[in-house]
């Protein structure tokens, strides 16, 4: 059995709410309160990116699989906001942590869905035998140009997992993927800021692939959203994953532990994975959880979790993701945030 040995997470204390960003721009914050559901987002720091904060979930992670970072076989890191074009961001957090040379590393893409095309990658290398720990992690510090719809949503944050076949905190039971050529959002080479195509990123991309992913993977196990203890898909915004949910069969509570939008914003490779890192903190023994990520272009990555006892020996081990949601924050002005974000910068 594969499975979950170790997780965690990390957000940045930066925060800025809607209002501050409606302010700026003229736009209706209220719009975006109610009908998107976003109330503020994580702002990374100037010297916070995808290596830093991957490092951080991944010491998090660390701790609670009870090894050290020397027993890691492979580091793959999932995320669409990568520091270098050329140069990957594996190299660096596999060294943080103490990883050997002899470690396998790669770094991946797949708009939101990176983070669990990494996670399924090291499932794969430990299943194949080629390894007894791998991690997997997905991290983005996301960008929306000024005055966009994605402004008002686009975070950070991240979230790693240590995978491997021994002291499981929760089994993997069944993986599976729906993929299709939907270009909803994309961003060109050399772009500064991702283009999103508006409504027709809801259907036919959002929807169709979290819909497609989510009802594939409970008619292979034979399973039904009551036969859930929870349910986490993929989160660019508050409305969509809580409509996807309750359109899908599952209830508000069994979706709530995973839904961190409202407070956090979009973190895009992390979004799904930090969901199920914040309900694992709270899950119990024989509990099972549906996870359903979606990435632009487009796709959803769907696994099936049953958690274990050891669940109880280690959530406590590091500090919850809840504390670095809505603990010790420091809510920015828009000139602050524009500065730490890069928005202002001179003509070419």
């Amino acid at each position: 059995m594969i499975g979950i040995t170790g997780y965690g997470a990390y957000i940045p204390r930066y925060r800025i709410k809607v209002e501050e960003i409606a302010k700026v721009w003229g736009t209706d914050a209220p719009s975006y309160k109610r009908g998107l559901q976003l109330w503020e987002k994580s702002v990374p720091g100037p010297d916070q990116d995808t290596i830093t904060m991957s490092v951080e979930a991944g010491k998090n992670a660390l701790i609670r699989a009870g090894i050290s970072g020397e027993k890691l076989g492979a580091v793959y890191i999932g995320s669409e906001s990568h520091p270098y074009a050329v140069k990957p961001s594996g190299t660096v957090v596999g060294e943080a942590l103490g990883a050997t040379p002899d470690c396998r590393c790669a770094d991946f893409e797949f708009a939101c869905k990176a983070g669990t095309e990494a996670i399924t990658c090291a499932m794969a290398q430990v299943a194949a035998g080629n390894v007894k720990y791998a991690l997997g992690v997905g991290a983005d510090t996301s960008q929306g140009a000024p005055g966009d719809a994605l402004e008002y949503s686009a975070s950070a944050g991240a979230a790693a997992f240590v995978v491997g076949q021994d002291n499981l905190i929760a089994e993997c039971e069944l993986t599976y993927t729906y993929m299709t050529d939907t270009p909803d959002f994309w961003r060109r080479e050399h772009e500064f800021y991702p283009q999103h195509g508006s409504r027709f990123t809801g259907e036919p991309a959002y929807f169709k692939h979290t819909f497609g992913c989510a009802k594939g993977i409970m008619e292979k196990a034979g399973m039904k959203p009551e036969d859930f203890a929870y349910a986490i898909f993929h989160q660019p915004n508050g409305k969509f994953p809580m409509r996807a949910g309750l359109k899908l069969g599952f209830t508000k509570e069994q979706i709530e532990p995973g839904w961190l939008t409202p407070r956090l914003g979009n973190t895009y490779s992390g979004a799904s994975p930090i969901g199920l890192t914040s309900t694992l903190d709270i899950a119990k023994p024989g509990d099972k959880i549906l996870v359903v990520s979606y990435g632009s272009g487009a796709g959803s990555d769907g696994f099936i979790f049953k958690v274990t006892d050891r669940i109880n020996e280690v959530r406590n081990m590091v500090k919850h993701t809840v504390w670095y949601l809505d603990e010790n924050k420091v809510y920015l002005d828009y000139g602050t945030y524009a500065k730490f974000r890069g928005k202002i910068r001179k003509n070419d």
